[in-house]
C-alpha cells in the first residue's frame, strides 16, 4: 500500500516556511506549496487519466487547510467519475468570456446605437436630446442591466410616471427604448420580443397618447395686431429685434432665422434658400424674400469674420433666448414660434390662398401622400404673391371696417 502522509493541524501548516512541496495529509495527493520568501498555496497531485496534474486550489491563508482538504476531496470525487477538473475550469471559463463577450448594458447599447446611427440625427442638437431622454429617464432604471434581462415591466417602470403628465417626452422615450432594444437583438444582445413596441403590446397596458396628452399651441398674438406690434419691433434697436422682425415677415423658425448665413441670400433674385440640414422636414426650402425683408437684409452690417446674419456679441449664432427676450421685453403674450401661427391665422382668414400654398410657405409636410405625390414643386410664384401682401399686411394700419383689400385682388 502506498505511504500515507502524515496529518498536519493548522498550527503545523502555519509554522511551515521551508520551500516546496509539503505532503499535508487528510487526502491523497494535498500539498502546501512553499515559495520564497513566504508565499503558500495548495496543490492537489492526481492522475486524471494518462496525464498527471497540478491542480491550484487556492493561496494560504485566504484557502484554510480545512477548505483546502474539502476542495480536494471533491476534486478527487469528479476524477474518480471521469471528469477532468482542469479541461471543466476552462471550458467554465471560457463560457464565462463568451457570456460576457454578449452580454452589455442598457446604457452601452445607447452608447453603441448612437455612435452608428450619429450621422442620421439632423444635427449635433436632435443627437444630444435623443441620448439625454434615454439618460433622463431611462438610465435610472435600467442603465446598468443587461439590456437582454429588460422586460415589460422594466418598461412600465420607466413610462408609468411621465405618462399622463409628460405625454409627449414620455412617446418620444418609448420609441427610442424601442430602437435601442431593437438594435440590441439584431447585434445578437438579446433575443425575443421587443417589450418596448406599442402596437399589440403596450396600448394594452398604458392609455393612447391622444387620449391623455394636452395640446399646448405657441402663445400667439391675433392677427388683426400685427401692424401694431410690427410698428413697435422696428423702432427697436439691435440684431435680436432684427431678427425676430425678418423671422415675422417669412414665417420661418426661430432657429432658421439664428443660423441663417449670407451665402444663403439671394438679394437680387430675392430669394433665401435654406439648406435641408437646418430644416425640420430635412428639406431644402426657399423663402421668397419681400421688399421689406430685403429693405431688413440690407440694414444688417455685415461682420468680417462672422457669416451668420445675426451673430451673437462674442460670436457664432444668436441665441434663441436673445429673440424670445426681444418679445417679453415687448409686454405681449407671445413666444417667437407663434408669430407662425399669426401668419397661418392671417391667411386662412383674410385671404384666398390655396391652404397648399400657406402650408407650403411654412414649410409644412403636405399630409395627403397623394397630393404629395403630384406635387413635386414649391408654388415659389404663389408663395412670392402671399409673402409680398403678408409683408404690407403688416406694415399697414388696419381698417376699422370689414377688410376686403387683399380678397378682392384675389378672388
Amino acid at each position: 500500500m502506498p505511504r500515507r502522509a502524515k496529518e498536519l493541524s493548522a498550527v503545523e501548516i502555519k509554522r511551515l516556511n521551508k520551500t516546496g512541496y509539503h505532503a499535508v495529509g487528510g487526502v491523497s495527493g494535498l500539498y502546501l506549496q512553499v515559495l520564497p520568501p513566504n508565499a503558500k498555496s495548495w496543490i492537489l497531485r492526481a492522475s486524471i487519466g494518462n496525464k498527471r496534474r497540478e491542480i491550484g486550489l487556492g493561496g494560504y491563508p485566504d484557502v484554510t487547510l480545512a477548505m483546502a482538504r474539502v476542495k480536494a476531496r471533491d476534486l478527487r470525487e469528479k476524477i474518480i467519475a471521469g471528469i477532468d477538473p482542469v479541461q471543466e475550469r476552462k471550458a467554465a471559463a471560457s463560457q464565462l468570456k463568451t457570456q460576457q463577450a454578449s452580454t452589455i448594458t442598457f446604457d452601452d447599447a445607447v452608447e453603441k446605437y448612437l455612435a452608428n446611427k450619429q450621422h442620421e440625427f439632423k444635427n449635433a442638437k436632435h443627437f444630444a436630446q435623443w441620448g439625454s431622454t434615454l439618460k433622463t429617464y431611462a438610465s435610472p432604471f435600467v442603465g446598468k442591466m443587461a439590456v437582454a434581462d429588460i422586460d415589460l415591466n422594466h418598461i412600465i417602470q420607466i413610462l408609468q410616471p411621465i405618462w399622463l403628465d409628460k405625454t409627449e417626452t414620455a412617446k418620444r422615450l418609448r420609441g427610442r427604448i424601442e430602437n435601442v432594444l431593437s438594435w440590441a437583438t439584431v447585434s445578437g444582445f438579446r433575443s425575443g420580443e421587443n417589450p418596448a413596441r406599442w402596437k399589440g403590446h403596450l396600448e394594452n397596458v398604458l392609455p393612447k397618447p391622444s387620449k391623455v396628452s394636452k395640446v399646448e399651441h405657441h402663445k400667439a398674438i391675433p392677427w388683426q395686431q400685427i401692424h401694431t406690434f410690427m410698428t413697435d419691433l422696428t423702432s427697436r434697436e439691435g440684431l435680436a429685434a432684427k431678427a425676430l422682425e425678418l423671422l415675422i415677415l417669412t414665417a420661418t423658425r426661430s432657429g432658421e432665422v439664428r443660423l441663417a448665413t449670407w451665402d444663403e441670400i439671394d438679394l437680387e433674385q430675392a430669394l433665401w434658400t435654406i439648406p435641408e440640414g437646418r430644416m425640420k422636414a430635412s428639406k431644402e426650402h426657399r423663402v421668397p424674400l419681400s421688399q421689406q425683408a430685403i429693405k431688413l437684409l440690407k440694414s444688417v452690417p455685415r461682420m468680417a469674420n462672422d457669416d451668420h446674419i445675426f451673430p451673437a456679441p462674442r460670436g457664432g449664432a444668436l441665441s434663441d433666448m436673445s429673440i424670445s427676450a426681444v418679445v417679453k421685453r415687448m409686454g405681449v403674450d407671445a413666444v417667437p414660434h407663434g408669430f407662425r401661427s399669426t401668419f397661418r391665422d392671417w391667411a386662412a382668414e383674410n385671404t384666398n390662398y390655396p391652404n397648399i400654398v400657406v402650408e407650403m410657405a411654412l414649410a409644412h409636410s403636405i399630409g395627403n401622400k397623394v397630393e404629395a405625390a403630384y406635387r413635386r414643386g414649391d408654388l415659389l410664384e404663389k408663395r412670392t404673391r402671399l409673402m409680398n401682401d403678408w409683408a404690407i399686411y403688416c406694415e399697414t394700419t388696419p381698417h376699422t371696417g370689414n377688410v376686403t383689400t387683399i380678397m378682392e385682388r384675389l378672388a
